[in-house]
């Protein structure tokens, strides 16, 4: 039975970018492939109740600054815990920058590169000399991939993306969907390799 993973992705989360070389390990450990889906969760999070970080209690982003220490220790990854460059000013640009590679694989390696920018350099994602370089750097045409960006096809991807997430119930990042499992947040990713495991 062929395996696929439904990836769902928002390029400034640091769980996303925890959990991003972790999932492909899985799927390649089980013959799987991944449909990468860059969203755009300031759509999501209104339809879902969710907070963008900023708007959130004080004892929850005290408590997400635990949890960001914890992992980057357990998974000795580099990880800057505070960014500058966090929030992104312009998430949207790096998500239809994302979603303007030539073909699902690379897409997934540019997600994989801008999370890292972000979250391992403290690189801007919204600014688009950034994102050019990031993109030449992943050994693509960044200018090209920057047209594509300011385009009416990737917007709509992103859209198309974005309803696909709010009609599966997806409300947070990363969220892996496998066959009828919905998983959310990179701390799940063991039960992702279980449902591989059994199929």
């Amino acid at each position: 039975m062929a395996k696929n993973i439904d990836y769902f992705i928002s390029c400034g989360s640091p769980w996303t970018y925890l959990g991003h070389q972790r999932v492909e390990e899985i799927a390649s450990c089980h013959r799987a492939t991944i449909t990468y889906k860059p969203a755009d969760f300031n759509k999501i999070f209104p339809v879902s109740g969710g907070l963008p970080v900023n708007k959130r209690a004080p004892q929850r982003q005290h408590y997400r600054m635990h949890e960001l220490r914890r992992w980057k220790a357990y998974l000795n990854v580099p990880l800057i815990l505070e960014p500058t460059n966090f929030p992104p000013t312009n998430l949207g640009l790096a998500a239809r920058f994302a979603v303007s590679a030539p073909d699902n694989t690379a897409i997934g390696k540019l997600c994989g590169a801008i999370l890292t920018a972000l979250w391992a350099h403290d690189r801007n994602i919204s600014d688009p000399e950034t994102l050019k370089a990031i993109g030449n750097e992943a050994g693509m045409d960044g200018a090209k991939l920057l047209k594509s960006a300011n385009g009416t096809a990737a917007q709509k991807a992103i859209d198309e993306n974005s309803n696909e997430a709010i009609k599966r119930d997806v409300y947070g990042a990363p969220t892996y969907i496998y066959g009828e499992e919905l998983l959310w947040g990179q701390d799940r990713l063991d039960f992702l390799d279980r449902a591989l495991a059994a199929n």
